[in-house]
Protein backbone atom coordinates (compact mmCIF):
# COMPACT_ATOMS: atom_id res chain seq x y z
CA UNK A 1 0.00 0.00 0.00
CA UNK A 2 1.43 3.74 -1.09
CA UNK A 3 2.58 5.45 2.05
CA UNK A 4 -0.11 8.64 0.58
CA UNK A 5 -3.06 7.49 -0.84
CA UNK A 6 -5.28 10.44 -2.74
CA UNK A 7 -8.46 9.47 -3.93
CA UNK A 8 -11.04 11.78 -5.60
CA UNK A 9 -9.99 14.83 -4.09
CA UNK A 10 -11.62 17.79 -4.91
CA UNK A 11 -11.53 21.18 -3.58
CA UNK A 12 -14.47 24.07 -4.85
CA UNK A 13 -14.88 27.29 -2.88
CA UNK A 14 -18.40 29.12 -2.27
CA UNK A 15 -19.67 25.43 -3.48
CA UNK A 16 -22.22 25.28 -5.74
CA UNK A 17 -20.63 27.85 -7.76
CA UNK A 18 -17.41 29.00 -6.90
CA UNK A 19 -14.08 28.08 -8.16
CA UNK A 20 -13.53 24.42 -8.76
CA UNK A 21 -9.64 24.57 -7.77
CA UNK A 22 -8.90 20.45 -7.79
CA UNK A 23 -11.31 18.63 -9.52
CA UNK A 24 -11.41 14.66 -8.40
CA UNK A 25 -7.40 14.29 -8.44
CA UNK A 26 -6.56 11.18 -7.31
CA UNK A 27 -2.57 9.22 -7.27
CA UNK A 28 -0.66 7.37 -4.54
CA UNK A 29 3.00 7.83 -3.33
CA UNK A 30 5.26 5.06 -2.65
CA UNK A 31 7.35 5.10 0.15
CA UNK A 32 10.78 6.26 -0.47
CA UNK A 33 9.92 7.83 -3.82
CA UNK A 34 10.09 11.57 -4.96
CA UNK A 35 6.59 12.35 -6.43
CA UNK A 36 6.35 15.46 -8.60
CA UNK A 37 3.11 17.90 -9.30
CA UNK A 38 4.22 19.41 -12.40
CA UNK A 39 1.93 22.15 -13.97
CA UNK A 40 1.46 25.77 -14.27
CA UNK A 41 0.50 28.24 -11.54
CA UNK A 42 -3.22 27.71 -10.67
CA UNK A 43 -3.15 24.39 -11.87
CA UNK A 44 -4.11 23.35 -8.37
CA UNK A 45 -0.93 22.14 -7.13
CA UNK A 46 -0.87 24.40 -4.37
CA UNK A 47 -4.40 23.84 -3.14
CA UNK A 48 -4.18 20.19 -2.82
CA UNK A 49 -0.68 20.65 -0.73
CA UNK A 50 -2.78 22.54 1.50
CA UNK A 51 -5.20 20.00 1.73
CA UNK A 52 -3.07 16.83 2.27
CA UNK A 53 -1.59 19.13 4.83
CA UNK A 54 -5.14 19.90 6.59
CA UNK A 55 -4.72 23.51 6.15
CA UNK A 56 -7.78 23.29 3.66
CA UNK A 57 -11.02 20.78 4.50
CA UNK A 58 -11.83 19.03 0.58
CA UNK A 59 -15.02 19.96 -0.51
CA UNK A 60 -14.91 16.10 -1.83
CA UNK A 61 -12.87 12.44 -1.53
CA UNK A 62 -10.40 12.05 1.03
CA UNK A 63 -6.61 11.13 1.26
CA UNK A 64 -4.82 8.99 3.79
CA UNK A 65 -0.64 9.65 4.81
CA UNK A 66 0.83 6.45 6.50
CA UNK A 67 -3.18 5.17 7.15
CA UNK A 68 -4.17 8.54 8.39
CA UNK A 69 -7.49 10.35 6.58
CA UNK A 70 -6.92 14.16 5.78
CA UNK A 71 -10.75 14.23 6.98
CA UNK A 72 -11.33 12.21 10.19
CA UNK A 73 -7.81 12.25 11.59
CA UNK A 74 -6.29 15.79 10.88
CA UNK A 75 -4.13 15.57 13.57
CA UNK A 76 -1.98 12.68 12.99
CA UNK A 77 -1.28 13.44 9.54
CA UNK A 78 -0.07 16.19 11.07
CA UNK A 79 1.94 14.39 12.84
CA UNK A 80 3.32 12.38 9.82
CA UNK A 81 4.54 15.06 7.93
CA UNK A 82 6.97 17.78 7.24
CA UNK A 83 5.92 20.86 5.51
CA UNK A 84 7.79 23.23 3.29
CA UNK A 85 5.51 26.35 1.94
CA UNK A 86 5.62 28.35 -0.83
CA UNK A 87 6.36 31.73 1.14
CA UNK A 88 8.95 31.77 3.60
CA UNK A 89 7.85 31.02 6.96
CA UNK A 90 10.30 32.19 9.76
CA UNK A 91 10.78 35.03 12.01
CA UNK A 92 13.26 37.33 10.57
CA UNK A 93 14.58 39.11 13.62
CA UNK A 94 15.67 36.03 14.95
CA UNK A 95 18.47 33.62 13.91
CA UNK A 96 18.58 30.32 11.88
CA UNK A 97 19.00 28.73 14.72
CA UNK A 98 16.88 30.66 17.39
CA UNK A 99 14.00 29.68 14.31
CA UNK A 100 14.85 26.29 14.12
CA UNK A 101 14.74 25.91 18.12
CA UNK A 102 11.10 27.70 18.20
CA UNK A 103 9.87 25.22 15.63
CA UNK A 104 11.17 22.85 17.62
CA UNK A 105 9.16 23.44 20.45
CA UNK A 106 6.07 23.55 18.43
CA UNK A 107 7.20 19.71 17.01
CA UNK A 108 7.10 19.11 20.81
CA UNK A 109 10.53 18.81 20.96
CA UNK A 110 12.95 20.02 24.26
CA UNK A 111 15.60 19.47 26.07
CA UNK A 112 19.01 17.66 25.14
CA UNK A 113 16.48 15.75 22.24
CA UNK A 114 15.55 19.55 20.33
CA UNK A 115 19.70 20.63 20.73
CA UNK A 116 20.38 17.36 19.08
CA UNK A 117 18.22 17.26 16.41
CA UNK A 118 18.62 21.62 15.76
CA UNK A 119 22.45 20.39 15.14
CA UNK A 120 21.62 17.66 12.77
CA UNK A 121 19.57 19.77 10.64
CA UNK A 122 22.14 22.69 10.72
CA UNK A 123 24.37 20.30 9.30
CA UNK A 124 21.93 18.96 6.64
CA UNK A 125 20.94 22.47 5.51
CA UNK A 126 24.78 23.63 5.32
CA UNK A 127 24.18 26.70 7.72
CA UNK A 128 26.35 25.75 11.07
CA UNK A 129 28.53 28.75 9.87
CA UNK A 130 25.75 30.97 9.64
CA UNK A 131 23.39 29.69 12.50
CA UNK A 132 23.91 32.78 14.91
CA UNK A 133 23.25 35.12 11.74
CA UNK A 134 19.49 36.57 12.21
CA UNK A 135 17.58 35.43 8.99
CA UNK A 136 16.90 39.17 7.36
CA UNK A 137 20.49 39.23 6.88
CA UNK A 138 19.86 35.77 4.87
CA UNK A 139 19.70 35.23 0.49
CA UNK A 140 16.09 34.07 -0.53
CA UNK A 141 17.93 30.98 -1.16
CA UNK A 142 19.27 30.42 2.51
CA UNK A 143 16.03 31.39 3.84
CA UNK A 144 14.45 28.33 2.13
CA UNK A 145 17.60 25.93 3.10
CA UNK A 146 15.93 26.70 6.93
CA UNK A 147 12.35 26.70 5.54
CA UNK A 148 13.51 22.98 4.66
CA UNK A 149 15.17 22.37 8.11
CA UNK A 150 12.04 23.46 10.08
CA UNK A 151 9.96 20.55 8.09
CA UNK A 152 12.54 18.19 9.40
CA UNK A 153 12.79 18.93 13.02
CA UNK A 154 10.61 16.32 14.04
CA UNK A 155 11.73 13.92 11.28
CA UNK A 156 8.47 13.52 9.54
CA UNK A 157 7.79 10.25 7.05
CA UNK A 158 6.45 12.37 4.03
CA UNK A 159 7.84 15.53 3.23
CA UNK A 160 5.78 18.14 1.34
CA UNK A 161 7.68 21.09 -0.98
CA UNK A 162 6.03 23.40 -2.38
CA UNK A 163 7.56 25.50 -5.17
CA UNK A 164 10.50 25.50 -2.93
CA UNK A 165 12.95 27.24 -5.58
CA UNK A 166 11.07 29.66 -6.47
CA UNK A 167 12.71 32.99 -6.78
CA UNK A 168 16.20 32.37 -5.92
CA UNK A 169 19.42 32.19 -7.68
CA UNK A 170 21.10 28.89 -9.69
CA UNK A 171 23.68 28.22 -6.79
CA UNK A 172 20.57 28.19 -3.75
CA UNK A 173 18.67 26.46 -6.40
CA UNK A 174 21.54 23.42 -7.06
CA UNK A 175 21.76 23.31 -3.15
CA UNK A 176 18.48 22.51 -2.41
CA UNK A 177 17.92 20.12 -5.47
CA UNK A 178 21.38 18.56 -4.19
CA UNK A 179 19.56 18.29 -0.92
CA UNK A 180 16.38 17.01 -1.82
CA UNK A 181 18.32 13.97 -3.48
CA UNK A 182 20.08 13.57 -0.50
CA UNK A 183 16.79 13.08 1.75
CA UNK A 184 15.84 10.64 -0.58
CA UNK A 185 18.63 8.95 -0.88
CA UNK A 186 18.25 8.53 3.00
CA UNK A 187 14.56 6.87 2.55
CA UNK A 188 12.20 10.12 3.06
CA UNK A 189 9.26 10.29 1.13
CA UNK A 190 8.54 13.27 -0.61
CA UNK A 191 5.82 15.14 -2.62
CA UNK A 192 7.21 18.05 -4.73
CA UNK A 193 4.74 21.02 -6.81
CA UNK A 194 7.06 22.66 -9.47
CA UNK A 195 5.98 24.57 -12.85
CA UNK A 196 10.00 23.87 -13.66
CA UNK A 197 10.50 21.10 -15.87
CA UNK A 198 13.68 20.63 -15.79
CA UNK A 199 13.14 19.86 -11.80
CA UNK A 200 10.39 17.51 -12.33
CA UNK A 201 12.45 15.60 -14.84
CA UNK A 202 15.70 15.64 -12.54
CA UNK A 203 14.09 14.79 -9.19
CA UNK A 204 11.32 12.82 -9.48
CA UNK A 205 10.77 8.96 -9.88
CA UNK A 206 7.31 9.87 -10.69
CA UNK A 207 5.33 12.77 -12.22
CA UNK A 208 1.92 14.03 -12.00
CA UNK A 209 0.96 16.48 -14.99
CA UNK A 210 -2.22 18.68 -13.63
CA UNK A 211 -4.04 21.66 -15.35
CA UNK A 212 -7.34 23.45 -14.22
CA UNK A 213 -7.51 20.95 -11.36
CA UNK A 214 -7.15 17.99 -12.87
CA UNK A 215 -4.48 15.28 -13.60
CA UNK A 216 -4.27 14.84 -16.96
CA UNK A 217 -1.42 12.04 -16.73
CA UNK A 218 0.98 10.66 -14.21
CA UNK A 219 4.04 8.29 -14.78
CA UNK A 220 8.17 8.21 -15.07
CA UNK A 221 9.95 10.98 -17.56
CA UNK A 222 10.26 8.45 -19.51
CA UNK A 223 6.11 7.16 -19.67
CA UNK A 224 5.07 10.51 -20.36
CA UNK A 225 7.33 10.97 -22.87
CA UNK A 226 5.86 8.29 -24.38
CA UNK A 227 2.72 9.53 -24.69
CA UNK A 228 3.69 11.99 -27.83
CA UNK A 229 5.41 9.06 -29.28
CA UNK A 230 9.12 9.09 -31.50
CA UNK A 231 7.89 13.10 -32.37
CA UNK A 232 10.26 16.55 -32.12
CA UNK A 233 9.42 19.94 -30.71
CA UNK A 234 10.07 22.69 -34.06
CA UNK A 235 10.64 26.23 -32.63
CA UNK A 236 10.42 28.45 -35.79
CA UNK A 237 10.62 32.24 -36.01
CA UNK A 238 9.71 34.43 -39.59
CA UNK A 239 10.36 37.68 -40.41
CA UNK A 240 6.93 38.93 -40.45
CA UNK A 241 3.46 36.81 -40.71
CA UNK A 242 3.83 34.62 -37.85
CA UNK A 243 0.02 34.75 -37.16
CA UNK A 244 -0.47 33.15 -41.30
CA UNK A 245 2.06 31.12 -40.92
CA UNK A 246 0.84 29.03 -38.17
CA UNK A 247 -2.29 28.64 -40.05
CA UNK A 248 -0.62 27.64 -43.04
CA UNK A 249 1.72 25.34 -41.39
CA UNK A 250 -0.97 23.64 -39.84
CA UNK A 251 -2.05 22.77 -43.18
CA UNK A 252 1.72 21.01 -43.90
CA UNK A 253 1.48 17.10 -44.38
CA UNK A 254 3.41 15.69 -41.25
CA UNK A 255 2.41 18.32 -38.80
CA UNK A 256 0.31 17.46 -36.03
CA UNK A 257 0.00 20.50 -34.10
CA UNK A 258 1.13 24.66 -34.20
CA UNK A 259 0.90 26.70 -31.38
CA UNK A 260 2.46 30.44 -31.02
CA UNK A 261 4.22 31.48 -28.52
CA UNK A 262 5.24 35.21 -27.88
CA UNK A 263 7.53 35.77 -30.84
CA UNK A 264 7.49 32.26 -32.76
CA UNK A 265 5.59 29.10 -33.95
CA UNK A 266 6.02 25.75 -32.27
CA UNK A 267 5.17 22.58 -34.19
CA UNK A 268 4.88 18.89 -33.35
CA UNK A 269 5.75 15.93 -35.77
CA UNK A 270 7.21 12.77 -35.97
CA UNK A 271 9.35 13.19 -38.57
CA UNK A 272 11.56 16.63 -38.73
CA UNK A 273 14.11 15.57 -41.57
CA UNK A 274 10.79 15.22 -43.89
CA UNK A 275 8.48 18.03 -41.98
CA UNK A 276 11.37 21.13 -42.34
CA UNK A 277 11.68 21.59 -46.59
CA UNK A 278 8.10 21.57 -46.13
CA UNK A 279 7.83 24.32 -43.70
CA UNK A 280 10.40 26.24 -45.77
CA UNK A 281 7.99 26.15 -48.88
CA UNK A 282 5.24 27.14 -47.26
CA UNK A 283 7.07 29.83 -46.10
CA UNK A 284 8.64 31.31 -49.48
CA UNK A 285 4.99 30.38 -51.06
CA UNK A 286 3.17 33.05 -48.71
CA UNK A 287 6.35 35.72 -48.80
CA UNK A 288 7.76 35.28 -45.46
CA UNK A 289 11.38 34.45 -44.71
CA UNK A 290 12.07 31.73 -41.91
CA UNK A 291 14.92 33.41 -39.40
CA UNK A 292 15.61 31.03 -36.72
CA UNK A 293 14.38 27.05 -36.64
CA UNK A 294 15.30 24.65 -33.75
CA UNK A 295 14.41 21.35 -32.85
CA UNK A 296 14.02 19.53 -29.95
CA UNK A 297 13.54 15.75 -28.91
CA UNK A 298 10.37 15.07 -26.88
CA UNK A 299 10.17 16.25 -23.32
CA UNK A 300 8.01 17.19 -20.81
CA UNK A 301 6.71 20.46 -21.89
CA UNK A 302 6.25 18.88 -25.49
CA UNK A 303 3.77 16.34 -23.08
CA UNK A 304 1.97 18.88 -22.02
CA UNK A 305 1.39 20.70 -25.03
CA UNK A 306 -0.03 17.41 -26.56
CA UNK A 307 -2.32 16.97 -23.85
CA UNK A 308 -3.82 20.69 -23.24
CA UNK A 309 -3.00 22.50 -26.73
CA UNK A 310 -0.79 24.67 -24.48
CA UNK A 311 2.56 25.39 -23.62
CA UNK A 312 3.94 24.98 -20.06
CA UNK A 313 5.52 28.00 -19.17
CA UNK A 314 8.57 28.48 -17.28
Amino acid sequence: MSIVEVKELRKQYDPPKGVLAVDGVSFGIEQGEIFSLLGPNGAGKSTTISMLSCLLKPTGGDATVAGHSVVSDPQAVKETIGVVPQDIALYPDMSARENLVFWGRMYGLSGDELKRRVDEVLELITLVDRQKDRVDKFSGGMKRRVNIGVALLHKPKVLYLDEPTVGIDPQSRRSILDGILALRDQGMTILYTTHYMAEAQELSDRIAIVDHGKMIAVGTHEELVKIVGEGARVSARVDHYLEGMAERWREVKGVEKVEIEEDEAVLLTEDPNEVLPRLFEAAATAGSRITEINVTEPNLEMVFLHLTGRALRE
